[in-house]
């Protein structure tokens, strides 16, 4: 059987990640203790017994996440087989790091300044996301394109469901156009900028280096990435698709679509929450999902 594997994004946190896999396994504990030594703060702390607030944070959210997917993928063995794999924005690192294209140390080190870099650029220029229910994804990509602001589609999550990324002036005047041509929802999101959006190139350019200095080789299997949402696994091709995610668009829907189009037959969760199973359904109600356990 040919299973997809996905790793969560940002959004999936909640207090109490990853405390059943520190408990249970000394590998896993050993992984969370150097986690805390390559980030140079107790990230364990936060996640187990932290506040939502803290949790919230941009800097911790991004590692927390990352630890508990790639500790959790590792902690599955031999059952983790995967015939291709896709990460959701950030998920893409856990996916690399979980099918052997990238270390454990250098993919949580690429997080933690990928976050940083992220939240230096929302803090120089006030910025904003918007979900938008129930339009076509051309008839929101048109009338972004009509407003002269900075607003671009950002997240394609699922049919009917597309996140958009801009200036704040931008995403109000966007909501209104959107709303009025019969968008169900078009609701601004608490998020701290505009993720995936042209206003992260500070974040791009201070990652670009990173990421050429980093080591990367080929994956186990395929790796739908987010900017091309097709399999790739020439090392090359994967750093520059990785330096284009920050602001490109997450293409999760085309990324699903594609992933059945060349067999999958079964996708496995691996990380917090159910969010990426809830939105294949939109693509496939039929399709058979699971969260990894171990």
């Amino acid at each position: 059987m040919k299973k997809a594997y996905v790793f969560p994004g940002q959004g999936a946190q909640f207090v109490g990640m990853g405390q059943d896999l520190y408990d249970s396994s000394e590998d896993a504990n050993a992984l969370f203790e150097k986690a805390n030594e390559i980030l140079g703060f107790n990230i364990t702390e936060i996640m187990f017994s932290g506040t939502d607030q803290a949790l919230k944070q941009t800097n911790v959210t991004q590692p927390a996440i990352f630890l508990h997917s790639v500790i959790l993928a590792k902690e599955l063995g031999d059952s983790f087989q995967p015939s291709m794999a896709a990460g959701h924005s950030l998920g893409e690192f856990s996916a690399l790091v979980a099918c052997g294209a990238m270390s454990f140390k250098d993919g949580l080190s690429l997080v933690a300044k990928r976050a940083n870099a992220m939240q230096k650029a929302c803090e120089a220029e006030p910025s904003t996301m918007a979900a938008v229910l129930g339009l076509e994804d051309a008839v929101v990509e048109r009338i972004c394109s009509e407003i002269n602001e900075v607003v671009v589609a950002a997240n394609y999550n699922c049919p009917g469901q597309l996140v958009i990324s801009g200036s704040i002036a931008g995403i109000d005047e966007a909501c209104e156009r959107l709303t009025e041509a019969g968008a169900k929802r078009a609701i601004k999101l608490p998020v701290g900028g505009a993720f995936h959006s042209p206003l992260m190139e500070p974040a791009r350019a201070e990652l670009e280096a990173a990421i050429k200095e980093t080591e990367i080789k080929s994956p186990i299997c395929p790796i739908y990435q987010n900017v091309v949402a097709k399999g790739v696994t020439s090392p090359d091709e994967i750093k520059e698709n990785l330096i284009a995610q920050l602001t490109g668009a997450v293409k999760w829907t085309q990324t699903m679509q594609q992933m059945i189009a060349d067999g999958a037959e079964h996708l496995v969760e691996v990380g917090p929450g159910k969010v990426l199973q809830g939105l294949i359904k939109k693509v496939d109600r039929k399709f058979p999902t699971e969260s990894a356990v171990i």
